[in-house]
């Protein structure tokens, strides 16, 4: 009994370490500058090293760029970041992602992706719906570097581009599945 509740002691301190380094806390949020800069400096590392995604950049009608996510867990797991919205090279808007999950996972990670919108449409729904759910709505293509190497702007054909770069950290797989994506107000 006493190995039991020894590690019950143990689970139950990894999901509230972990929860504690997922879950926002509003006295530490990010202002509206800092996100900027993140992104600012999130998007020029990206484009300095994968050519193809500057190309998407330029040609896209809007880039999502989330710099800095935290993604943890001990079998209940979640992530959560903030961005913003990039137009004309201009901020749009600030968003924030969040993801929650469970199952056989475990460690802690640290990434950020960009979203690169290439159509009106894309932009259009990402502004109109309240919290947006990767997986519906617009499709999204992530883009690995090998594919990168050979996308050109005849051969993109989808509506929304992902790009994931910084990773650091262990945990098992990463992905967009099951992520929310809302706007918030800075």
């Amino acid at each position: 009994m006493m190995k039991y509740l020894n590690l019950a002691s143990i689970l139950f301190a990894l999901v509230f370490f972990s929860g504690s380094l997922i879950c926002p806390d509003p006295a530490v949020a990010a202002s509206a500058a800092e996100i900027n800069r993140d992104v600012s400096s999130a998007l020029k590392e990206l484009y300095a090293k994968s050519p193809s995604a500057k190309i998407m950049g330029e040609k896209a009608k809007g880039i999502l760029v989330f710099p800095a996510i935290v993604k943890g867990g001990f079998i209940v797991g979640g992530q959560y970041g903030e961005g913003a919205l990039l137009k004309g090279g201009k901020t749009a808007g600030y968003y924030n992602t969040v993801q929650a999950s469970y199952g056989l996972q475990a460690g802690l990670q640290k990434y950020g992706y960009a979203l690169f919108l290439m159509t009106d449409s894309a932009v259009k729904y990402i502004n109109k719906s309240d919290g947006w759910e990767i997986g519906v709505g617009p499709t999204i293509v992530v883009v690995d570097t090998g594919a990168a190497a050979s996308a050109t702007t005849t051969t993109l054909q989808s509506e929304i581009y992902a790009f994931f770069f910084d990773q650091k950290g262990l945990m098992a797989g990463i992905g967009l599945q099951g992520t929310k994506i809302t706007r918030i107000e800075k």
